[in-house]
């Protein structure tokens, strides 16, 4: 099935749980059928807190090179993510996670957040998704100085650890094709590092991951 953003919403909302919070917003339509009847007719409106999505979410999403091929499902995901959770903080970033992301992508060069700061910002609390296709080098993830970018003084595995040494809820959704995996040593190295928790970028992969996150 076409993923879409309907769709995508409908498999991202497998991980919805919501808590009754803040101001009486939200029209309880039982009650005030009760309360009315209860009332000879007339009207007695009835309100509750509105309901909100407790999930708190953190999006990884790779961009540039490879990943130009899967703009248009990435940009379904994105726009559906920040409908459902109203917790959700975003970051970029190119093939794989190193000491720094950022926020804007017209501003990668400038504007960057280091992911020390991610780690010691957000709550172990938050569940952890990984957007990119993973295909590179697997010199790029295993060793010092394998970014395509910029000179890392640590291997972008030693960073995935350390994120998901705070974020033990965590899923890598991955766009390339399933039956393609094999052929990529470097998605292999990435299933491994994240514990075979990549899912591909489907709807089933998409009820699959937020399965796995509700744990």
């Amino acid at each position: 099935m076409e993923l879409g953003t309907r769709n995508i919403k409908v498999a991202l909302r497998r991980l919805r749980r919501f808590a009754r919070e803040g101001a009486a917003e939200e029209l309880d339509l039982e009650d005030t059928i009760q309360s009315t009847a209860r009332n000879a007719g007339y009207l007695d409106l009835k309100m509750v807190p509105e309901r909100h999505n407790a999930v708190k979410v953190l999006l990884f999403l790779d961009v540039g090179g490879s990943m130009e091929d899967h703009v248009r499902v990435c940009e379904e995901l994105f726009s559906a993510t920040r409908t459902e959770f109203k917790h959700l903080e975003y970051f970029y970033f190119h093939n794989f996670i190193y000491e720094r992301v950022w926020r804007d992508n017209r501003r990668r060069h400038t504007e960057k957040m280091a992911t020390w700061d991610v780690l010691h910002t957000y709550g172990h609390d938050y569940k952890l998704i990984f957007v990119g296709d993973a295909t590179m080098s697997p010199y790029e993830i295993a060793y010092p100085g394998g970014s395509v970018e910029h000179n890392n003084d640590e291997p972008g595995a030693v960073w995935m650890k350390r994120l998901l040494d705070v974020y033990a809820h965590a899923v890598w959704l991955n766009p390339q094709p399933e039956d393609r995996w094999g052929y990529y040593d470097s998605i292999g190295l990435v299933r491994e590092l994240t514990g075979d928790r990549m899912f591909p970028l489907t709807l089933g992969g998409l009820e699959a991951a937020m399965r796995e996150l509700s744990h």
